[in-house]
């Protein structure tokens, strides 16, 4: 089972978290600096699911409510932004518990506080940000590792949170926490060793990658969100995405975008993205299916990115 300790300290997404159970891919605080923002706690929420649905696998959402249920697993309760409550099992994986709250969970946090969670990795990049989004399996934690491997610094992987300042809505990323998950192929062809790093929940080809080192811990700018596609075409294509495809594209990519109507966010990432849309660049990067092209990814964002820098 999970580790569990009182009180427990975290920084995540520029939040203060305290846990009641150990997260060791998040920030560490040694002391509490200010308001706790979101409370973990270990609680008996069965009953209430039961009540609202009763069955496995499915989401309920009552008005600032998000509760799911996964067999074998646990029950969890995400609540006004504020509380994650779950009752694990007793055969619970404690990685695959971890992995719920830190990815579902946080992303339902984040939408009840109002704070876009984008499904995909960014890096900071001449003192901005850029975010690479896509469908699972599409490659996005291993086009960020090697930006990394240029000196590039990870800001965030899997949920990034983006905001909007109260000056101009310029679009911000809050850096998350210092891991990668990898498979095992990006790991080897980014010439890593799969026995220096820890599977994730179990699986032989996927692994919790700390990047303590390569971590970027303060809040920049967004200057770009590139759209990471597999293709049959035989080389790296990349096309700007038009003005009325953007919004579209912020929602595809939008972490657990389907609890948005749910939650009653829909005019709200409405406005959120249409304030975005015109503040940054969007591209799709299409990449063949069979190769490793992400050095060339690399060289086709980063002219961008210093062709908007020579343009500011």
């Amino acid at each position: 089972m999970l580790d569990t300790r009182n009180q427990l300290l975290y920084k995540a997404f520029g939040l203060t978290i305290s846990s009641d159970v150990e997260l060791p891919e998040l920030i560490v605080m040694e002391e509490q600096t200010g308001t706790i923002d979101v409370e973990i706690r270990m609680e008996d929420v069965t009953a209430q699911f039961s009540e609202w649905s009763g069955r496995p696998n499915q989401f309920v959402v009552r008005e600032h409510t998000v509760m799911f249920q996964i067999p074998d697993m646990a029950t969890f309760s995400i609540e006004n932004g504020k509380f994650i409550k779950m009752t694990p099992m007793e055969q619970a994986d404690p990685d695959e518990l971890r992995l719920l709250v830190l990815g579902t969970c946080m992303g339902s946090i984040l939408m009840q506080r109002s704070i876009l969670p984008l499904h995909g990795s960014a890096v900071a990049v001449n003192g901005k940000a850029y975010a690479i989004v896509g469908d699972s399996g599409a490659g996005k934690s291993t086009l960020a590792s090697a930006f990394m491997e240029q000196g590039y610094p990870l800001l965030s992987d899997d949920v990034i949170a983006v905001t909007l300042s109260w000056k101009d809505n310029t679009p911000y990323v809050t850096p998350s926490y210092p891991q990668q998950k990898l498979w095992q192929d990006s790991l080897q062809r980014l010439g890593l060793k799969t026995d220096q790093y820890r599977s994730v929940y179990g699986r032989l080809d996927k692994f919790s990658v700390p990047v303590s080192s390569r971590f970027c811990s303060d809040p920049m700018p967004l200057a770009g969100v590139f759209e990471l596609v597999k293709s049959d075409e035989p080389s790296v294509q990349c096309r700007p995405i038009g003005k009325l495809d953007r919004i579209h594209t912020l929602f595809s990519h939008t972490y657990r975008n389907f609890l948005i109507p749910s939650l009653g966010l829909t005019d709200w990432h409405f406005r959120m993205s249409a304030a975005m849309v015109n503040r940054m660049d969007m591209f799709q990067l299409r990449r063949p299916q069979t190769e490793f092209t992400a050095p060339q990814l690399v060289e086709q964002i980063m002219v961008i990115a210093h062709r908007r820098n020579d343009d500011a």
